[in-house]
């Protein structure tokens, strides 16, 4: 779809070239969500991926994913520091309504702040809890959960002029085991519940995050791997389900509750 109002193309290089972002001037990155509707108010787009960044890069702290991967490089990220949630990025990437055409140009970024239930990247950094770091239109840096960033169906914490920089993953999320059940009412179609389940590998807590089926991400804390009632009764405790044309409400928290256990299962048979 052609955004026939835009006029201008800013190559973003420096943080400064954000600042033209505002009322009908918006980030591009991937364009994948941008240029599948008509919008006729934009006349500016800001191309992010102008700066370069690195996808990847190993820190002390973990991983920093930038905002400009995409969902191909996430795919393919290798295997090689022994992590043990490694499986559950090719996993969440699957879970991409989309062809290999959509993979390849899709970015963390934009599937994020795009802010669909259904967005496999907020489910993937929501579940390892990881922290987005957001370059504030005033110049400052400001850290939030992704977890928070999406707020609701396509809405965001976002204000005007904020660009998602990038994700970090902790060291201690990327040694976590992991679990991860998708289901739709298509064999292609989109998710109508993602449920992933995270063992911390120092303290045994016990983390479940349902997304797709809420209309933002809801995470289950607890101390140690739980019973199936309390997990049950947890699950029944969500108040964000919703119904659209991918899943009724109702359907959306029964599947998620056989998920769920389903998943606290393998991990409890992994933990031993």
């Amino acid at each position: 779809m052609d955004l026939n109002t835009v006029n201008r193309v800013i190559s973003a290089r420096s943080r400064s070239d954000l600042r033209e972002l505002g009322e009908g001037s918006v980030p591009l990155a991937g364009g994948s969500v941008l240029f599948a509707e008509p919008d006729p108010l934009i006349h500016t787009l800001v191309d992010l991926q102008a700066f370069g960044w690195t996808p990847f890069e190993i820190t002390d702290k973990g991983l920093e994913v930038a905002a400009t991967a995409t969902i191909t490089e996430v795919s393919q990220l290798p295997d090689d520091h022994g992590w043990r949630s490694h499986p559950l990025f090719y996993q969440c990437c699957t879970a991409l309504f989309g062809s290999f055409k959509v993979w390849n140009v899709a970015t963390v970024g934009g599937n994020i702040c795009t802010a669909l239930p259904a967005g496999p990247m907020t489910s993937l950094f929501s579940a390892l809890d990881a922290e987005a770091l957001i370059w504030k239109a005033d110049g400052s840096d400001l850290w939030i959960p992704v977890s928070e960033l999406v707020t609701g169906d396509t809405t965001t914490s976002l204000d005007s002029g904020d660009v998602l920089r990038s994700i970090q993953v902790s060291a201690r999320s990327l040694g976590s085991a992991t679990a991860y059940r998708k289901i739709a009412l298509s064999a292609i179609g989109r998710s109508g519940a993602v449920v992933i389940g995270r063992l911390d590998p120092v303290d045994e807590s016990f983390v479940l995050t349902v997304s797709a089926a809420t209309v933002r991400p809801e995470q289950l804390r607890f101390a140690g791997l739980p019973t199936a009632s309390e997990l049950r009764t947890a699950i029944e405790g969500i108040d964000s389900w919703f119904t659209d044309a991918h899943g009724a409400a109702d359907w959306r928290r029964a599947v998620s509750a056989l998920l769920a256990e389903e998943i606290r299962v393998e991990l409890t048979e992994a933990s031993r």
